[in-house]
């Protein structure tokens, strides 16, 4: 699956997005190195703090279904309506990604389908704290 169609998948899963508070929407879609693809929407609560990112979400749907090996993610975001600048994942999306994924997954970054670039977790992450740390 190429960059381009896997943020397609993560544009159109923006879609889902509960963001009544922010009306930021952020999709997500996970590629598996199997093939398959998991995706994820942005869930926001009233009390902030239960609030999920797109990125955890299709994580821990593919945790749930048995998967463990990430080939990478793609990650947009949108404002009031526009897809407006890149939405890198947070940092403790950051994290939960290095739980699984080692410091060359990719993380693709888009405005739009045409318009994206690749980053490696540890660009977004350097000195991270892994599974290593604590084993």
């Amino acid at each position: 699956m190429t960059d381009k169609e896997l943020l397609s998948i993560a544009i159109k899963e923006m879609e889902k997005s509960y963001s009544p508070y922010s009306n930021c929407k952020v999709g997500a879609a996970l590629l598996c190195k199997n093939g398959r693809v998991f995706t994820g929407a942005n869930i926001e609560n009233a009390a902030f703090s239960p609030t999920i990112c797109a990125e955890r979400v299709a994580i821990f749907k593919a945790v749930n279904e048995g998967e463990r090996d990430f080939l990478k993610i793609a990650v947009v975001g949108e404002k009031d309506g526009n897809v407006n600048g890149i939405f890198a994942p947070c940092g403790v999306c950051r994290q939960v990604l290095r739980e699984f994924c080692d410091d060359n997954f990719q993380i693709v970054l888009g405005e739009s389908e045409n318009d994206f670039k690749v980053v490696t977790l540890k660009d977004l992450l350097p000195y991270s704290f892994s599974p290593e740390n604590v084993r």
